[in-house]
């Protein structure tokens, strides 16, 4: 074959298939903007990133084939890793006992909402929303809302092989492989096709439908089964709130490797090629030091796009001359793929615009890994750090893994990737932080932990607010308020955060000291406001007389203070924990009668000077305490 020749065959396959034209243009333009893409430590990092969403689209590929949609996929993936972790750790059950029971679970799952679509009349977009609420809810109930440790032996399947080569990533091949296998020789694969393109003439020609129906969705549970096996031994746990949004994730990979949301057309290897679109984007974003923020709105609008994409192909699609790909609809096909490519292509452009101007390799970087930019703690915590790093003269390379402690792992070793001098980590789960900031010690990046401890790792310096303390110390100004009697209520943070589990430590340690006070109820809302309102709203419902509310952190004791109304402040008191500007003004108008406050600022200015010295090789403390300090409406003014 002459140059030419092999020219203008790679010239028609890229014509011919938007998806992979699109990968190529955003993996070129990412190794062209940063030294740090194209290296095989990063490279294999995307592939474990692109491995649970691939698995979990290869099941809905079987789906959207045949013209269904499975929006439970998640959900089922946190269920079956639950139920293998919950069993694994039980005695006497053997590992692959508990690997078969969580494959079993997706298989389950699945065929329920094969059943309620094919044989109950239920559209598959209600049958399988109900699943992901029923799946969601099972994974909570077993844990009981806390993560559940592997066994070494399950936490192995997360490893690499020979100290290099991911098993997640031998997964996702294998079950692409079996998936194209599936569409592709067997006669269930030819029975989605027909379905997905009239499922009435399937009917009439002598499919029966209603069974191979079930099938698929059947398929869809287990692939998900599997990735939530790969997901969980990635973070060593598993997360009973793990997987979440990841069905769009999913579905996105899908559409955007050339599935036709109205079936009928779908492939394996396009499915994969989306998988590794999406994870080649936010690897590229954050090692380009892209925000936190802007990353969402670009992969957002990507997905959009590719949507509407799937739209111009169907118009494009129709007429004999496009099974040839000839013609005018065969020519809108390909402008199609190369509209795919330009997409991306702006992306890129846009996330240049983005790019922080005063990256210069001369200076030092120090990657921050936050669990979460949507709550105000962490906002401070955030402009302190900033701050700091300015006055220091480093580069400061944030990333916000929204409460999602797989996005974190994925973010930590892009940062690791990215070569930082040394990395602050405030895990969104304690232990599933644990493998990351290992693989950034195999590295000799020293990490510091920022709020919350990593648990089984190693961390140069924690630097954290005296949590057990400030529990003791909100125990004691509730107990003083109400007299030392009364009936109280207890809002949790996330299951699983050090600061969670130290702030409930000391607060019952604390309130303990008086027995004329009963803890009525206590429930986790997630340090969430709107959470911390419905849960307490359904508090208030159960026991209308609770006189007292302790919530983990502000924004959960705001979501109290609306669902109480009128009664906040008195008769009903509510404490909170963080000392954050909305918390303060609650306190000064009187519906809050007091937070502990913490200073995030403050802790964020102190991990960054950590940080700095640990990367010139100086010895630092092992601990560093930020002193916290209870404040109502008496000294509210002090922290003005």
């Amino acid at each position: 074959m002459t140059a030419d020749t092999a020219a203008r065959a790679l010239r028609r396959v890229l014509l011919d298939n938007g998806a992979l034209t699109a990968l190529v243009v955003l993996t070129v333009a990412l190794s062209l903007l940063s030294d740090d893409f194209l290296t095989t430590r990063n490279l294999l990092n995307v592939g474990v990133q692109a491995a649970v969403t691939a698995v979990l689209a290869f099941g809905v590929t079987f789906v959207v084939v045949s013209a269904g949609i499975d929006l439970s996929v998640g959900s089922v993936a946190a269920l079956s890793a639950t139920v293998l972790a919950w069993t694994a750790a039980s005695d006497g059950v053997p590992v692959w006992l508990a690997v078969l029971l969580a494959i079993a679970t997706g298989v389950g799952c699945g065929l329920v909402n094969g059943a309620l679509i094919s044989y109950g009349g239920l559209p598959p977009f209600i049958a399988t929303l109900a699943m992901l609420s029923v799946g969601r809810g099972l994974s909570l109930v077993i844990s009981q809302g806390s993560p559940i440790a592997f066994p070494e032996s399950v936490s192995r399947i997360g490893d690499t092989l020979g100290g290099w080569l991911p098993v997640p990533v031998l997964v996702m091949v294998a079950m692409g492989l079996l998936t194209a296998l599936i569409l592709n020789r067997a006669y269930i694969g030819r029975a989605m096709y027909a379905i997905g393109g009239n499922e009435e003439a399937a009917r009439l020609s002598g499919l029966r439908v209603a069974r191979l129906k079930l099938l698929v969705y059947v398929l869809s549970g287990l692939f998900a089964a599997v990735a939530g096996v790969v997901l969980a031994a990635r973070l060593g746990s598993a997360q009973p709130q793990a997987a979440q949004g990841y069905e769009l994730d999913a579905i996105a990979a899908v559409v955007i490797g050339g599935a036709s949301l109205a079936g009928g057309v779908g492939k394996a290897s396009g499915t994969l090629i989306g998988a590794l679109i999406l994870a080649v984007l936010r690897n590229g974003l954050n090692l380009l030091s892209v925000s936190a923020f802007w990353q969402q709105v670009v992969i957002g609008v990507v997905i959009a796009l590719a949507v509407l994409l799937d739209a111009a192909r169907r118009r494009a699609g129709t007429g004999a001359a496009d099974v040839a790909g000839t013609g005018s609809g065969g020519r809108r096909k390909k402008a199609a793929g190369l509209a795919l490519a330009a997409v991306v292509a702006m992306a890129v452009a846009a996330a240049l615009s983005l790019w922080n101007p005063h990256t210069s390799g001369a200076r030092t970087t120090v990657g921050l890994s936050l669990s979460t930019l949507s709550n105000p703690f962490f906002v401070q915590m955030r402009a302190g750090a900033e701050a700091e790093a300015d006055s220091l003269g480093v580069e400061l390379n944030v990333a916000d893994a929204q409460n999602d402690a797989s996005r974190q792992a994925d973010q930590i070793q892009n940062l690791t990737s990215a070569g930082v001098r040394s990395m602050i980590v405030n895990p969104v789960d304690s232990d599933a932080a644990a493998p990351a900031v290992r693989d950034a010690n195999k590295a000799d990046i020293p990490v510091i932990a920022a709020d919350r401890g990593v648990s089984g790792a190693a961390t140069a310096t924690l630097v954290a607010s005296d949590n057990v303390a400030g529990g003791r110390q909100a125990a004691k100004t509730l107990a003083e308020k109400l007299g030392g009697s009364g009936r109280i209520a207890v809002l949790q943070g996330t299951a699983g955060t050090s600061a969670s589990r130290e702030r409930g430590r000391g607060f019952a340690e604390g309130i303990a000291e008086y027995p004329g006070i009963e803890v009525v109820a206590s429930q986790p809302a997630d340090f969430d406001r709107a959470k911390g309102l419905d849960v307490m709203t359904n508090m208030l419902q159960a026991d209308p007389g609770i006189t007292g509310v302790f919530a983990e952190n502000d924004e959960m004791a705001l979501g109290a203070v609306k669902a109480l109304g009128s009664r906040a402040g008195s008769p009903v008191a509510v404490v909170g924990f963080d000392g954050t500007p909305d918390g303060l003004q609650a306190v000064e108008a009187g519906t809050l009668y007091a937070s502990v406050a913490q200073q995030p600022r403050e802790l964020g200015r102190i991990a960054v000077r950590n940080a700095v010295a640990a990367a010139r090789g100086e010895k630092a403390a092992d601990l560093v305490k930020v002193p916290v300090k209870v404040v109502t409406a008496e000294n509210v003014a002090e922290f003005g």
